[in-house]
């Protein structure tokens, strides 16, 4: 099993996540965060980390985003979106951002 990065990152990318990660599986893109499962040690530290709640277990990700299996594999490996071990400041707009849904049509690959 792995983590999944869902929907709620999108336009956020908070990274407070990153600092606790003890194996540095989340990789970065333009307006998001992904975890890549290879690299991920299911332990389960970042989960609490995340004030937007967009990290879940792979086996309690909601129905309606299970589609972010695929793309946190697909842009942790194929994108080539690169590591990120340090925390940065959230996207500028990102508190406009964190409370919305549905924000798939958002993202930056």
């Amino acid at each position: 099993m792995t983590h999944i990065v869902s929907d709620s990152c999108i336009r956020c990318k908070y990274t407070d996540c990153v600092d606790v990660c003890p194996v540095d599986c989340f990789r970065e893109g333009p307006n998001m965060l992904v975890i890549d499962p290879d690299e991920c040690i299911d332990c389960a530290v970042c989960i609490p980390e995340c004030p937007v709640n967009a990290i879940y277990a792979e086996e309690d990700l909601p129905a309606d985003q299970m589609h972010f299996i695929k793309i946190n594999i697909d842009l942790a490996t194929a994108a080539g979106w690169k590591s990120i071990t340090k925390r940065k400041d959230p996207l500028p707009d990102a508190d406009d951002w964190k409370d919305k849904t549905n924000k798939l049509a958002e993202l930056v690959r």
